[in-house]
């Protein structure tokens, strides 16, 4: 991993037991990749390095907004994974001709969704798209390349950072 700033409180930082924020320990789940120094799509890991929150969505029909700057998730909203897509790595609207990753579900997984800058807002095709904190399946189970956390917990840290919140994912192996 590159170097990175001492951290600090307000720094998200992942661990081999959680993630560390504001003095607490929160379980969550990573990629079914593991950690990588060179994330690629679809490869299902979990980019190392230092990264920004760049923006909050969540579903208004099943929660409370979580923090003033959040965004609501529309029914046609979009998140681009076609690299070939002048688009890829960002949000856009259905009808959409590339493929595409619906943001509200049917599952409750992406209700919050804390949006990271990884190879964000100018994306490089095939680096990797849509590095999300949102609601894990089940404790344990992996992500395809997100940081995943229990719903309680999820919107705890929500209600806690704000844009531009670091997140620093070291290299564990």
């Amino acid at each position: 991993m590159t170097t990175t700033p001492p951290y600090s409180a307000a720094d998200l930082v992942l661990t081999k037991r959680g993630l560390r924020f504001a003095g607490r320990l929160l379980p969550c789940s990573i990629g079914k990749g593991g950690i990588s120094r060179n994330k690629r799509e679809g490869d299902g890991a979990t980019p190392t390095g230092l990264h920004h929150i760049v923006g909050m969505l969540y579903r208004p029909d099943r929660m409370a907004r979580p923090n003033a700057w959040a965004r609501q998730i529309g029914p046609g909203d979009l998140w681009s994974d076609d690299s070939h897509d002048s688009h890829y790595n960002t949000l856009v609207t259905a009808p959409y001709g590339f493929s595409h990753e619906h943001l509200r579900r049917a599952d409750p997984l992406y209700d919050l969704v804390l949006i990271l800058d990884w190879n964000w807002p100018n994306a490089t095709p095939g680096k990797g798209s849509a590095i999300f904190i949102h609601q894990w399946r089940r404790p344990g189970y992996p992500t395809e390349g997100c940081i995943a956390f229990d719903r309680r917990d999820l919107q705890w840290l929500a209600a806690r950072v704000e844009p531009g919140s670091r997140v620093i994912v070291p290299d564990l192996a």
